[in-house]
């Protein structure tokens, strides 16, 4: 494995600003310190413990008036530590990756329908991706998206959707993590939780090689070092390709076409291309792509006038204010638009729309 130096754990995800984090559900130390996630077979001495536990704290206040309250607590104090102890019942209280928290595909359709705008493409991507995973009790390897748009057109946004649909505690999950650069953060992490999800963000500003350290772990290996990364989830944030993604969109618009019939096809290959041959991003030349471990290279398309309304209005709404479409208007029309000729795409999506919003509400 690389040093340690190599790895750096950043605090907390740019769209996810949230402070704070869940106790982990974990006990040791190190990359391998973890607790067994589960118990199976019959009732063991963990499964009588918890009984016993119950059974005492039920019986507890019938006899408080014979025991004195000193030992009354002493011993309450060692069943609720016999009690929380035990995983299933620890995991009422915490967090735990063992949690049986199945991932809703209708729960995960509705949240990109009503919180991502203008990326049909991605949102049909994400959707089967993610839920065809999750639901995978084997899968040979893990699951690899790679997200390329410009500034604001939501690939930070969905990356926090895919993880609240799988983990109560969304970005802020202990399984979930954010990085610029890693490597032993991965095997430390995976070792805890298998279903472990890490992003990977600025790609473009990730040095060319660096990326290709965790090619092991993107491959179709059972174990690697006893540990199995088969179940983890694996996000990339690029600009590369965005260039790309522009002329698609642009070319249908000139032809008359709506940008919902853009197909996954029309633009997959050439992303992967760009991205490969892109010196500026951190897939230059990367095994990733060469070796096809990347699962999906998803475009996020340039957002129009109508988007950043949409964007407006879910704004508005969350601050608790009714949505004032004189108001909605004006806001969009402050922003900027590209080409200069037609002003189709706006240059920064719905990234501003939220600071522009504040000066009519100040």
């Amino acid at each position: 494995m690389a040093a340690a130096g190599l790895a750096r754990r950043s605090a907390r995800h740019k769209d996810g600003g949230r402070g704070g984090a869940e106790p982990e559900a974990r006990g040791g130390g190190g990359a391998g310190g973890g607790r067994r996630e589960s118990a199976q077979g019959g009732a063991g001495p963990g499964m009588k413990l918890g009984r016993a536990a119950l059974g005492l704290l039920l019986l507890a206040p019938l006899g408080v008036r014979a025991v004195e309250p000193i030992s009354l607590g002493l011993a309450l104090a060692g069943v609720l530590t016999g009690y929380i102890s035990y995983p299933r019942l620890y995991c009422l209280f915490a967090e735990c990756c063992g949690q049986k928290r199945s991932l809703s595909r209708e729960a995960l359709q509705k949240d990109l329908d009503s919180k991502l705008f203008g990326q049909h493409l991605a949102k049909k991507v994400i959707l089967n991706a993610v839920s065809g995973f999750i639901s995978n009790p084997k899968p040979k390897k893990p699951l690899t998206l790679s997200l390329h748009g410009w500034t604001g057109t939501g690939k930070n946004f969905v990356s926090k959707i895919i993880a609240e649909n799988i983990y109560e505690g969304g970005l802020n999950s202990d399984y979930v993590h954010l990085f610029d650069q890693l490597q032993l953060w991965i095997r430390g992490n995976v070792s805890v939780c298998a279903r472990s999800i890490f992003i990977f963000d600025e790609m473009d500003k990730m040095h060319a090689g660096l990326i290709d350290a965790i090619k092991p772990f993107l491959d179709y290996y059972d174990h690697l070092d006893g540990v199995s990364y088969q179940k983890a989830i694996f996000i990339f944030l690029s600009n590369a390709g965005a260039e790309r993604i522009t002329d698609v969109a642009l070319d249908f618009w000139r032809s008359g076409k709506q940008r919902e019939e853009i197909k996954l096809k029309d633009m997959e290959h050439a992303l992967s291309v760009s991205a490969f041959n892109n010196r500026n991003s951190g897939f230059w030349h990367s095994s990733l792509i060469d070796r096809n471990l990347i699962d999906y290279f998803v475009p996020f398309l340039p957002l129009e006038y109508k988007h950043l309304k949409m964007c407006i209005r879910v704004e508005m709404q969350s601050r608790g204010y009714e949505v004032d479409e004189d108001i909605v208007t004006r806001v969009a029309e402050e922003m900027t638009f590209f080409p200069k000729e037609e002003r189709i795409f706006s240059d920064k999506g719905c990234k501003t729309v939220f600071t522009k919003l504040d000066y009519y509400y100040d």
